[in-house]
């Protein structure tokens, strides 16, 4: 079948969807306080799939359910129950022993291994995520969460002895933030917003959560496993617009730490409406460009395998993709030829599909909006380099390779953040590195190629401008236990494994000048058990 055709014919019958993965509609009336379900009776938000299915009068986007569009006042219900819990930090969750908390994480999660099937399914239907890594989603938050844990111990274990320096006896120790809010992105639903939730509870502060939209319904089989696990108050879930239940919270002064993965628009505007600035911790994922260099003695086969999984992993929908392609000119003809090539045996197709690589997309307005990119770059002389670059059916949108790209094309400055690859031709290494220099991102960038003297210098070059560079290799967030962060407009804060426990806390010291009456008050009190931050207990 042509390619054309396929693109076409691409969207499934009813009756053609696999029995093992076909879905009934999740309507979702609960939102979680205050350790109880409670039961919502208004307004919902329908929420539709990236699948369309075949009907009499045309495609049409699957209805997979929908979920709670609450109000300010249950907002502010919400965040008074995680503010309660803490309880200025005496509350029994901020007060609670290292150990007992690691427990109620422990519970949570055999609770949730129990529902991978459930989560897995929905991470297909909500956000068209193929199976394969829909199911790596969920592994990968499941052992995110063993990590942390085991990471907090380690922490633990390093924090229970005493410091004596100058005549001083100090024991430092971390304690939590406060009411911590967490806003998860749409592309990673599941693994992102656990990032930020998991080390926050274990640290001991109390939580706000907010999924996305998409991505909102990927908690519904989790919500009885959180009530289950923790004590009132300390997981509570919120539902609806953001301006109509985000903006009250943050006014409200009462969020200590606001953990966002999304835009640097929408997370200043969030930033500034807080009373007390200086109170509010910011945890954030932002913009990026990650631009990959390639040189002219790059190894092809490989450079082009990266770069294909690297900008078209999840049809580009991570801050990690690659994002603008900078080729030497000696060997850009052939690049671009072997790219184009390498793109058209990608598999299209419907998420549980074998082997599938392409899949619709949870936006549509973000097919216009690739659209509008393509366009726009044509008519300041790109071309479309590979067959049905472009071509859109509903809510998919086969890649698009576009070169020769230049400077007045939004995608050169823009972020896609879809199947969208532009590429520039350079001569002279500085073009690359002027762009990175210039732009207003700083994630990462990737360097293809064998000369190390080049390298050298780029490598040299680009850690003052991104926060990692890959050598032979796309950009990527992992391992977890390797700092995520960013420079410029694409990040505040580090979140890595250890990184993340460190950033939903604060260092808080207990000293005393060395004499014999505090000596014997500081041996009586731990001797006795008598403190859960003064102490040398440890975790094994």
């Amino acid at each position: 079948m042509k390619l054309l055709e396929k693109i076409d014919s691409l969207f499934p019958d009813e009756g053609d969807i696999p029995r093992e993965f076909d879905f009934k509609p999740v309507n979702q009336t609960e939102y979680l306080v205050n350790g109880k379900l409670r039961h919502w009776d208004g307004p919902v938000q329908q929420v539709l799939s990236p699948v369309c299915v075949r009907t009499s009068s045309g495609l049409s986007q699957k209805i997979i359910g929908s979920h709670p569009l609450l109000t300010e006042k249950e907002s502010l219900i919400v965040l008074d129950a995680a503010s309660n819990a803490y309880g200025n930090g005496m509350g029994s969750w901020p007060a609670m022993h290292t150990e007992e908390r690691i427990e109620h994480l422990e519970e949570f999660t055999g609770q949730m291994k129990e529902r991978r099937s459930e989560v897995v399914n929905l991470l297909m239907w909500e956000i068209g995520k193929s199976y394969p890594d829909s199911l790596s989603e969920f592994d990968r938050t499941v052992d995110y969460i063993n990590g942390t844990i085991n990471a907090l111990k380690s922490m633990d274990r390093d924090s229970s002895g005493f410091v004596i320096k100058e005549g001083i006896i100090g024991q430092i120790r971390r304690a939590p933030r406060g009411v911590v809010l967490c806003m998860g992105p749409s592309n990673y639903p599941l693994n992102e917003t656990f990032t930020t939730v998991i080390p926050s509870l274990l640290m001991g502060n109390t939580v706000v959560l907010k999924l996305p939209r998409p991505g909102s319904l990927i908690l519904y089989p989790l919500l009885e496993a959180f009530q289950k696990s923790f004590p009132g108050g300390v997981v509570n879930t919120i539902y609806g617009e953001g301006r109509k239940i985000i903006s009250p919270l943050i006014s409200s002064g009462k969020i200590d730490s606001l953990a966002y993965i999304g835009t640097s628009k929408v997370a200043n505007a969030l930033k500034r409406q807080h009373p007390k600035l200086n109170r509010l911790h910011c945890s954030f994922g932002l913009d990026a460009k990650n631009a990959a260099i390639i040189l002219k003695d790059a190894d092809l086969e490989l450079t082009i395998k990266e770069c294909i999984t690297g900008a078209l992993s999840y049809n580009g929908q991570r801050c990690t993709a690659l994002k603008i392609l900078f080729v030497h000119s000696k060997i850009v003809d052939s690049f671009i030829k072997q790219l184009a090539e390498a793109i058209s045996k990608l598999e299209i197709g419907m998420p549980w599909e074998n082997n599938v690589f392409i899949t619709p997309m949870p936006d549509p307005q973000k097919i216009e909006y690739l659209t509008e990119l393509v366009k726009d770059a044509q008519a300041h002389g790109a071309e479309i380099i590979n067959d049905a670059g472009g071509t859109k059916n509903k809510t998919f949108f086969y890649p698009a390779l576009l070169y020769p790209v230049n400077s007045k094309m939004r995608v050169y400055r823009e972020e896609q953040f879809g199947p969208v690859i532009p590429v520039i031709s350079f001569n002279d290494i500085e073009e690359p590195i002027k762009y990175m220099v210039e732009s207003n991102y700083g994630l990462q960038a990737s360097i293809f190629g064998k000369d190390t003297h080049i390298i050298a210098n780029l490598i040299d070059s680009l850690v003052n401008q991104v926060a990692r560079v890959n050598i032979n290799s796309q950009c990527q967030r992992g391992p977890d236990s390797f700092p995520f962060t960013g420079r410029k407009d694409s990040a505040e804060g580090t979140l890595s494994i250890l990184d993340a426990l460190r950033a939903f806390s604060v260092e808080s010291v207990v000293a005393a000048k060395e004499t014999d009456a505090n000596r014997a008050i500081i041996k009586e009190i731990v001797r006795e058990n008598k403190s859960t931050f003064l102490s040398t207990d440890f975790i094994l």
